[in-house]
């Protein structure tokens, strides 16, 4: 039985659709990132290879002899070994993001978002400026210099209105809340802006695509016909454009300094919206109000139930996900979870004004979160499969706790290895092939307490990429080991 792209009705599939259950065609896979199957051949129906785990291993085996490097071999890997939906939205470690090296740092505020600037198929880094000691908001743009596997970044420029830098006038915690969008149907990307004192401006692109460049700036409206006057949530607006009622118009969702979800319906068209009334996300049959105030919303389906749902920060730097247990075309919500990044829940230090943004950093079909604070970086945590097995041969000892993570998992081209001693010990880690062979010593050697974190980038110990396939993780401390397993998609 073959499969078919649920769009093109296709023979095919590939890796990150395969990760949502969605089997696509080839002109799915444009910004995928993965070589489709050939669409001449049948692909293996999911029934028949879900009733083959109890022969998992010569499964994996043939399909490994057959197609290794295939995108049939990863689709084969991630049905016997799924990865899990993003309900649980696993985050690794807190990471920040650098250009040239060091820190990314802006005055006041930052406000970060991953998105395509410059029409070179690579997603670069857009941050808002400004507010505490600066009185000007701006927005910097570094460019992807890297992969998009492997983001880079070097210097950065401000973007431009009418002939110089955008700036905005900032106050208090927020210096400029831009999103990136493509507003009025030209094809070309616009500039969506939150301001401090709680209006929101669009900026629209009058150059090209590949070169954006604005002018002055429109103050959005909301009101009947005749009687519109300009946006203002208070203070601190925070803007996307979500499809928040799912009829297919582009809709404008505010979050603000009060804590509330401010929701504009588009009577309108996309290219020209008709903003009449403002109404709040509800939680629990009443406005929704986010802990601490300073709501700052990413609108998207983060569980994969095919609904939108809230992932917010607030003002004490902390990460909340609010899931829809609504309909997709009436949300609502009803409580939310703190994100958790190492099983501890994210909490920047002091009065951070968490300002998340959700995208895929590195290509690899799991959910990351970018978040700005009041200390002017920009905060990275990786999405993933988190997997910690100790054997269970090998009782631990008290005063040793591995805690081995590998994420993100499947992984490509780099997974990064966690794991924590309770003290001075003598360590081996290293990577073995499906038959027992050891592919890559990554540790020999006496490690201190403490949490140690390394990268493995797929290269085994002469120096060579290893392939396509499932990979084991051994760490042996003492009389404790413990076993991951990862897998590698090419």
């Amino acid at each position: 039985m073959p499969i078919l792209c649920a769009r093109h009705s296709v023979l095919t599939v590939c890796r990150r659709h395969v990760l949502r259950k969605v089997w696509p065609c080839v002109s799915c896979v444009a910004q995928a990132g993965s070589k489709c199957f050939a669409q001449s051949k049948d692909v293996t129906c999911s029934a028949d290879v879900w009733a083959a785990q109890s022969m998992e291993d010569s499964i994996v085996s043939e399909a490994k002899r057959r197609y290794l490097g295939s995108a049939l071999f990863a689709f084969i890997l991630l049905v016997l070994f799924p990865v899990p939906t993003h309900a649980d939205l696993v985050l690794g470690p807190e990471e920040l993001v650098q250009a040239n090296g060091t820190n990314v740092f802006v005055s006041g505020y930052s406000v970060p978002s991953f998105v395509f600037w410059n029409g070179d198929d690579l997603k670069d880094l857009v941050v808002g400026e400004g507010g505490g000691s600066s009185p000007e908001g701006k927005v910097r743009v570094y460019l992807n210099v890297g992969t998009q596997f492997e983001p880079h970044f070097a210097s950065y420029f401000y973007a431009q209105s009418q002939g110089s830098d955008l700036v905005v006038p900032a106050s208090g915690c927020l210096g400029i809340f831009p999103r990136v969008v493509e507003a009025n149907g030209d094809g070309r990307k616009d500039l969506l802006v939150g301001l401090a004192d709680g209006s929101v401006k669009l900026y629209l692109n009058v150059n090209t695509d590949e070169d954006p460049r604005f002018d002055g700036g429109t103050f959005l409206q909301v009101g009947p016909p005749g009687s519109k006057a300009n946006i203002n949530v208070g203070a601190r607006a925070t803007p996307v454009l979500a499809d928040w009622n799912s009829d297919g118009k582009r809709d404008l969702v505010v979050g603000a300094l009060d804590g509330k979800l401010h929701i504009y319906i588009n009577e309108g068209t996309d290219s020209s919206p008709d903003f009449r009334t403002v109404s709040f996300a509800q939680e629990n049959g009443a406005p929704l109000v986010v802990p601490t105030l300073r709501l700052s919303p990413h609108i998207m389906d983060l569980d994969d139930d095919g609904k939108k749902d809230i992932l917010t920060g607030n003002t004490e730097g902390q990460l909340l996900f609010y899931s829809n247990v609504g309909s997709d075309e009436a949300p609502a919500f009803s409580g939310y979870v703190l994100v958790e990044t190492d099983s501890v829940s994210i909490d920047l230090p002091g009065s951070a004004r968490s300002r998340p943004f959700a995208c895929d950093w590195t290509s690899d079909g799991f959910p990351d979160v970018l978040i700005g604070t009041g200390d002017g970086l920009v905060h990275l945590y990786q999405g993933g499969e988190v997997i910690s097995v100790s054997s269970d041969d090998v009782p631990p000892r008290s005063n040793v706790s591995l805690h081995l993570n590998a994420y993100p998992n499947p992984f490509n081209p780099r997974v990064t290895i966690s794991f924590l001693l309770g003290e001075t010990q003598n360590v081996h880690l290293y990577v073995c092939d499906l038959v027992g062979r050891r592919v890559a010593r990554l540790v020999d050697g006496t490690l201190a307490e403490g949490t140690h974190r390394l990268t493995w980038k797929g290269i085994d110990d002469r120096g060579r990429e290893v392939s396509s396939g499932i990979y084991f993780l051994r760490l042996d401390v003492e009389a404790t080991s413990s076993i991951s397993k990862m897998i590698l998609l090419r």
